[in-house]
């Protein structure tokens, strides 16, 4: 099923995102970009991120690690943001392929060995593993909804950075 370039399906700005895939097409150099997060510290373990023009995401731990649980912590937030993107990917990419999705939802859960972190022993302090349960709702068939699964599993921004070693470099200015 095609869907018409001017239509709307899940909400989905078809004519926006057919634009940038065309303007990337034609030239690649536009593909590659650049996304900035500022953070400042708000004492105890509260900091806040600004992203953009938008109202700070505020982070905090909860109080079993010293925190005052005010907002969902660093670890939180990294599931929050994979299942934002996978979000994203179902949206675009069921969009692309005529799917109308009627209800997704994503569970995710990360195990964490606090071990490292809290100073006690030295290796890996980040997740051990990430689980995400995708629920899907959709008008199609279960060949379509795995092919639309795949698709998105093979091209989320953040479950890429997840799942490879991304140089990180923290200088201290």
């Amino acid at each position: 099923m095609t869907v018409e370039a001017s239509t709307r399906l899940n909400d989905v700005d078809i004519d926006a995102v057919g634009g940038l895939v065309a303007a990337v097409g034609a030239d690649p150099a536009k593909g590659q970009t650049t996304w900035a997060a500022h953070v400042a510290w708000k004492g105890a373990f509260a900091s806040e991120a600004r992203v953009r023009k938008f109202a700070p995401i505020p982070s905090d731990e909860p109080p079993a690690l010293g925190g005052a649980d005010s907002a969902p912590n660093p670890v939180e937030q990294l599931l929050a943001a994979l299942g934002n993107c996978l979000a994203v990917g179902y949206a675009a990419n069921a969009t692309i392929a005529g799917i109308r999705i009627n209800d997704l939802r994503i569970d995710l859960k990360g195990d964490l060995d606090l071990h490292v972190f809290l100073g006690l022993t030295q290796g890996h302090a980040g997740f051990e593993s990430i689980t995400a349960t995708v629920s899907i709702d959709a008008d199609a068939t279960q060949e379509q909804l795995d092919e639309l699964h795949t698709k998105v599993q093979s091209s989320s921004p953040v479950g890429h950075t997840l799942r490879t070693a991304v140089p990180v470099d923290i200088t201290l200015a």
